[in-house]
């Protein structure tokens, strides 16, 4: 951010500090590029609950997620990173987005719906993006306008192939 930046105005009660919703989702700054620290993205997996079902215990499996991806947005709310949206694409036909994450502290302020849109607008026009989704977020995906396909399948690396 710039350094005319300055936290928006907030109120206090009972010790607590609030700040409009507004005036945050205003501060927030959306990048491209996924030249992150791997500290940075392993702290805000764990901060979103996102970590739980990624390996933030493996510090080089977690840079390769970071440097592979292909199409990457982040949010940040100062230099406070608070959200990503880490994707896999051709741009032109269909784009795998990997992870949706955003900081607890910064959930249910739009974020998430924002670097959904970010990622739209780098693909092409008749392009279109899946993603698997956490059990805990299926409720959330259809708010932001994906619709559940019924086939999705997967292979974890420990399963046999069959020969």
């Amino acid at each position: 951010m710039s350094d005319a930046w300055r936290p928006p105005p907030a109120r206090c009660a009972g010790g607590v500090i609030f700040v409009p919703a507004s005036d945050l989702m205003n501060s927030i700054e959306y990048r491209y590029g996924n030249d992150l620290s791997v500290e940075s993205a392993i702290e805000l997996y764990n901060a979103s609950g996102l970590g739980e079902r990624r390996p933030v215990d493996d510090p080089q499996i977690f840079a390769d997620m970071l440097r592979h991806a292909n199409l990457t947005v982040t949010a940040w709310d100062g230099d406070l990173l608070v959200g990503i949206a880490r994707s896999v694409t051709d741009f032109s036909y269909v784009g795998y987005v990997s992870d949706l994450a955003v900081r607890r502290s910064h959930q249910k302020l739009g974020i998430g719906g924002q670097l959904i849109q970010k990622t739209r607008e780098k693909m092409g026009p008749r392009s279109m993006l899946v993603l698997l989704s956490a059990p805990q977020a299926v409720e959330y995906y259809p708010r932001v306008g994906f619709t559940q396909h019924p086939s999705a399948w997967v292979l974890r690396a420990g399963d046999p192939f069959p020969k």
